[in-house]
């Protein structure tokens, strides 16, 4: 049996021109990716009614010459209604884990909980763009909108894409977001280098836009969860699959690599289910796809932003009414584990999917990502499955206890207390407590 450490180093020009290497999802590792089953296309699209356009540009080779290239960026859009989201709203929610990157409307995401506007992503720079072509585009569609209509702030999430795109030079156009919206559509989804995701590295490896599904049994809900990522956080030491440390094991054969060192950042990530949600109870599922997010690797570095949108389509706010009340159904909050755990297992599967599609790439100045070498890291993760298992050291025998330690009972044989926490544990009866002596006077 082959050690895993002896691998040949590979050089960057042993990469750039090599032998095609079919390109698969994270599933056909062979690995177990959480115990939920996925979705019919594995994708965030299996959450009924929800659509995904992208729209890639790639032109150019050579040295960075700001406003012409070499150009690695696009833009991706997600319609959480199908294109109906400005009339029919749906109830939205959301988690930063840490700040340093951007989702613009996110404010208003937090304080009403309503998703009104496509969800975008794109590069750092781009931002403005794309938002202003997304109102263009709300506007021609909705005419009321600033008159009968109150104003919008569309989605719209970034990560930093300048290791390969002339990130300054923006180069995302209103027609870049008007072919990702009227392209969009439910179904299979596009990942790797492909629309926000086209200039993205993770782990020192290509990355991008990644997605997974989970589907709840009925006796759980039988609910969808999708989740789909703009992949671009961290260093190859740090890229987990499975909980295997994969990138340890890869590091030593990429020392020739020039690899990115001031950019390391970020990942947006977007969830969507049909499990009928308040925007609290979002907000902590959102909180439970940076579970997911660690899971891959990522320590929420100091420059790395780490930002999570989800909503719900379970219930549509309309926003012209006659009535005072709308009547929202909302799931009980002791049902919500199965959501938690398979927000965790999507997240963790779309963050490998957006590696395992990815295919390498050469930017700006020769700047090169190379792809995550899927047959070695199927070989290593096969290997590593039949190793045999260490037995676990037997138990040391009880210490018996001396006649002067306390016989104070234990949570677990404490008699019931008037008190219990918010979780219902039983209270260890504390010893009472003697009152102080008092003196005689003379």
């Amino acid at each position: 049996m082959k050690r895993f450490d002896k691998h040949p180093v590979v050089k960057k020009q042993d990469q750039i021109h090599p032998p095609a290497e079919k390109r698969f999802r994270a599933r056909e590792l062979g690995v177990q990716l959480g115990r939920f089953k996925p979705g019919r296309w594995n994708a965030i699209t299996d959450v009924e009614g929800v659509q995904v356009g992208h729209s890639t540009i790639i032109r150019g080779a050579g040295p960075l010459r700001r406003g012409k290239g070499p150009v690695r960026t696009g833009v991706t859009a997600i319609l959480p209604n199908e294109k109906n989201i400005f009339e029919q709203r749906v109830v939205g929610g959301g988690f930063v884990l840490n700040g340093a990157g951007e989702v613009s409307g996110m404010t208003q995401l937090m304080e009403w909980g309503l998703v009104e506007t496509p969800i975008f992503l794109t590069n750092t720079l781009s931002v403005g763009q794309v938002s202003d072509a997304a109102v263009q585009w709300m506007v021609n569609q909705y005419p009321g909108i600033g008159d009968e209509h109150d104003v919008l702030i569309p989605l719209v999430g970034e990560c930093d894409d300048s290791w390969l795109n002339d990130v300054a030079g923006r180069h995302v156009l209103a027609e870049n977001v008007t072919e990702a919206m009227s392209t969009a559509s439910s179904g299979p989804v596009a990942e790797g280098s492909v629309g926000g995701g086209t200039g993205m590295i993770c782990c020192d490896f290509k990355a991008g836009i990644g997605t997974s599904s989970r589907k709840l049994a009925p006796a759980l809900g039988g609910y969808t969860v999708g989740v789909l990522v703009m992949n671009n956080f961290g260093h190859m030491r740090d890229l987990r699959i499975a909980g295997f440390p994969i990138g340890p094991l890869l590091e030593p054969r990429y020392l020739d690599f020039h690899k990115r060192q001031s950019s390391y950042g970020s990942i947006i990530a977007v969830v969507a289910t049909d499990a009928p949600l308040s925007s609290h109870q979002l907000g902590r599922v959102s909180k439970r796809v940076a579970l997911g997010i660690g899971r891959a690797g990522s320590i929420a570095a100091h420059g790395s932003g780490e930002i999570i949108l989800a909503f719900s389509t379970a219930n549509k706010v309309p926003r012209t009414t006659q009535k005072m009340i709308y009547h929202m159904k909302m799931l009980l909050d002791q049902r919500l584990n199965p959501v938690y755990e398979a927000a965790i297992e999507a997240t963790e599967e779309a963050i490998l999917n957006s590696l395992c599609m990815a295919r390498e790439m050469e930017g700006v100045n020769g700047n090169f990502a190379p792809a995550l070498p899927l047959q070695e890291v199927k070989e290593i993760l096969d290997r590593w499955k039949l190793r045999p298992k260490t037995p676990k050291p037997a138990a040391p025998p009880p210490v018996a206890k001396t006649e002067h330690e306390s016989e104070a009972p234990t949570v677990g044989v404490a008699a019931p207390s008037a008190v219990r926490s918010a979780e219902g544990m039983k209270a260890i009866p504390l010893p009472a407590i003697k009152p102080p002596e008092t003196g005689g006077t003379a």
